[in-house]
């Protein structure tokens, strides 16, 4: 197994009182997608800014690319920042252009790259339009191809989607796939768990500075049982005698449900649980089902059991 691109040993951060990021571990392998995930406030960028150096940890140690510190490697590196911002009167290539000779590219490829990118993520007819033309999601999805322009081997972005439209998040995510196609390391922050859900293989998820979970989509589903919900006319209490069913509750249905006699039911299953038993029983014991939904608990479900507001009172006890 290769050395990890980035690994923390117990950082933490503090102003004051105020403790931004309490001990975190990490270790995060080459080539993957990697998700920062949290509620706002929760230490996200306190945490990229620490693993790139801006900021320095209290305690604890950081290696990025198996140096000490990110500023020794920093050509190897491509960042976006959380508060973006572009030179205005600058053409729309040249931009792109001029960040990557910052990272030690040649004029000559970097103008040459910045065509690439701009025809390959659609916005080759803007190359020569000036930055302040640009629309805010076209000048967020300028600043992202100036942070990879230089291809760098590891790719952090704070909140790459904040803003943009649901088309402009598609081609964000593809450019994030192609990296990742291409061996690079993705790492980017956000609270929307849909974008993690689709391109991430591990995450972070992290809430008042502490570190809640660390590992793959399917290990983070499966901190919450899967749901069943059945709708009929009967009492199903008894399907809580089948085993791998840990819970039958009754729920509340509207108006037209009662008036025609229809009672909701969710179950809480265990992961191995094969849904067809339940359906068998049903069918064994002559229960009509109107509804019959087997759902695996999604990222967002993880997160508000994880850091939702039951998971922050239970946190204060």
């Amino acid at each position: 197994m290769s050395d990890p691109v980035l690994s923390l040993t117990n950082v933490s951060k503090r102003y004051g009182d105020f403790t931004a990021v309490n001990a975190i571990n990490l270790s995060i392998p080459r080539g993957s997608v990697y998700g920062f995930l949290g509620p706002n406030g929760a230490g996200k960028t306190t945490t990229i800014r620490m693993i790139l150096d801006i900021i320095r940890p209290d305690e604890g140690e950081i290696q990025v690319l198996g140096a000490s510190s990110a500023m020794h490697v920093r050509e190897r590196i491509g960042y976006l920042p959380e508060e973006k911002g572009l030179y205005k009167k600058m053409k729309v290539w040249a931009i792109i252009a001029y960040f990557a000779t910052l990272k030690g590219m040649h004029r000559r490829e970097a103008k040459t790259r910045a065509y690439e990118l701009l025809e390959k993520y659609g916005l080759k007819d803007f190359a020569n339009s000036s930055v302040e033309s640009l629309s805010k999601g076209m000048g967020q999805k300028v600043q992202v191809l100036s942070s990879i322009a230089h291809n760098p081997e590891l790719v952090i972005l704070d909140e790459p989607f904040s803003g943009l439209d649901p088309v402009n998040q598609e081609v964000l995510e593809q450019l994030i796939r192609d990296l990742k196609e291409n061996g690079q390391t993705v790492i980017f922050s956000t609270h929307i768990m849909q974008h993690a859900e689709r391109l991430c293989e591990r995450l972070l998820l992290i809430t008042q500075g502490r570190k809640v979970f660390d590992g793959t989509v399917d290990e983070a589903r499966a901190i919450i049982p899967r749901r069943v919900i059945l709708e009929c006319t009967n009492d199903i209490s008894t399907l809580a005698q089948i085993e791998g069913v840990l819970s039958v509750q009754e729920l509340p249905i509207g108006n037209d449900g009662r008036l025609h006699g229809t009672r909701q039911w969710e179950l809480y299953v265990k992961e191995q649980t094969d849904p067809q038993q339940i359906l068998q029983y049903c069918f064994q014991n002559r229960i009509n089902l109107s509804r019959f939904d087997f759902t695996q608990a999604s990222l967002h479900d993880v997160f508000m059991h994880l850091v939702g507001p039951e998971a922050r009172e239970h946190n204060f006890r």
